[in-house]
């Protein structure tokens, strides 16, 4: 019962902390670090019936991303991946965690910041620091001479992590990389033009790139936002964003010849890029979609579950994304509500009027307009007995407000609609 009470103690020591540190508006790792501490205590203290209370939280320099974050990294990510293809890259992966001596003596003083891991198997293992040195090893492993490559995955390193400016102890790197002997200069300029564009199409505002050149070649390069001079609106500081510059004798370190083989490259922070969107989507009135979905399937009155099911499933056969609420008998009001909430631009709406008369109506959830229906007989041996749609989209979504057509095939029995909608832009 003492240790009971001395914990209990120190738990409301450790509260008064953590309520000091928050009303004097420390900084969110001190504060995190502090909490952390008192979930520890309370874990020890347990449950009213001894049971383990787990510590929920994230390991120190790593997070959670919700849907919507997820949907901001997504968006990077596809530009990113977009600008490497357009530059002819192909793409590789290689283990997460490397033989010990293969990253040793790499980094300089960085090494310290290397991950260890325990002994399995008579291997000594670490978890990878960049991309750049597996890229070599792989290079020398299997004797690659020439490659443009791009590599996108996660890297580990055991720093003190500031969060808020995107710098964690895991993260990802997206790299992209010219290995070979070229004419000098025209590897290294396609590295600082793919540099250029993703940062110009990401419009995270004003950036600087800083080029030192020395004996015609790039030995490093650094792209930096230009917030220093205030002109991101949404306040976002981070630093550097990218990264590069010559490796010429790393692969020759693994070569058991010691044969060179000439590499730039560059790395893109993406953790600082988020950070940038983050606060950039926070400060927007936009709404960022966490999903895809084109049309959400609906009905107007009860017991049409079966129907809805079988108009969700022929919609899934053609590819068109779609989904329908997991209740028997929903409200037409919370179907519509459901897709004003999560971004759906269409709902494709089934009632025992329309399975009458072979139709069904295609609503736009902004404007609430719907869609005429045509409807002809249809005389041909092979009529189908389920439905069959089909929603041609020429843009992507109502979101982004470009002109697009509908087309809406339904057939039912011996009914064949023909739905044709344009919207146009504002």
């Amino acid at each position: 019962m003492a240790d009971k009470a001395q914990l209990q103690e120190a738990i409301k020591t450790q509260g008064e902390v953590v309520r000091k540190l928050k009303s004097e508006k420390a900084s969110k790792e001190q504060i995190d670090e502090e909490v952390a501490k008192l979930l520890q205590l309370k874990a020890q203290l347990g449950g009213d019936e001894g049971k383990h209370v787990f510590v929920l939280k994230t390991a120190k320099g790593t997070r959670d991303y919700n849907p919507k974050q997820m949907a901001i990294r997504e968006k990077v990510f596809n530009i990113i991946i977009s600008c490497f293809k357009r530059h002819g890259a192909e793409t590789i992966d290689t283990p997460v965690f490397e033989l010990k001596e293969t990253l040793t003596g790499k980094y300089g003083e960085d090494s310290k910041l290397i991950y260890d891991l325990k002994d399995q198997g008579g291997e000594l293992l670490s978890l990878r620091y960049d991309l750049t040195v597996p890229f070599a090893r792989y290079l020398a492993m299997n004797k690659i001479t020439n490659i443009k490559r791009y590599h996108i995955a996660k890297v580990y390193r055991r720093d003190n992590p500031a969060m808020t400016r995107g710098r964690y102890r895991e993260f990802y790197q997206c790299d992209f990389d010219i290995a070979g002997q070229y004419d000098a200069m025209i590897p290294d300029a396609e590295c600082l033009k793919i540099v250029y564009e993703i940062l110009n199409e990401l419009d995270l505002g004003d950036f600087r790139i800083k080029v030192a050149i020395l004996s015609q070649t790039i030995p490093a390069l650094v792209s930096t936002p230009a917030e220093q001079n205030g002109a991101d609106e949404a306040g976002v500081s981070v630093g550097s964003v990218a990264g590069g510059g010559r490796y010429d004798g790393l692969v020759g370190m693994f070569d058991p010849k010691g044969r060179k083989v000439p590499c730039v490259g560059v790395s893109i922070g993406i953790e600082r890029i988020f950070s940038i969107m983050e606060q950039k989507a926070e400060a927007s009135s936009e709404k960022v979609r966490t999903t895809e979905t084109q049309v959400l399937v609906a009905s107007a009155q009860k017991n049409l579950l079966e129907e809805r099911l079988k108009l969700t499933n022929a919609l899934w056969n053609e590819g068109i994304k779609a989904e329908v609420l997991y209740k028997k008998n929903p409200k037409l009001l919370s179907q519509l509500q459901h897709c004003e909430e999560t971004g759906i631009p269409l709902v494709a709406i089934l009632g025992e009027q329309e399975l009458k008369d072979g139709v069904v109506k295609l609503r736009n959830v902004v404007s609430r307009e719907e869609v005429k229906t045509f409807t002809t007989s249809c005389h041909s041996q092979n009529i189908l007995t389920e439905y069959k749609t089909v929603l041609c989209i020429k843009q992507a979504t109502f979101v982004s407000q470009s002109c697009f057509a509908c087309i809406f095939i339904l057939k039912i029995n011996s009914f064949t609609c023909l739905y044709l909608y344009l919207l146009e832009s504002d």
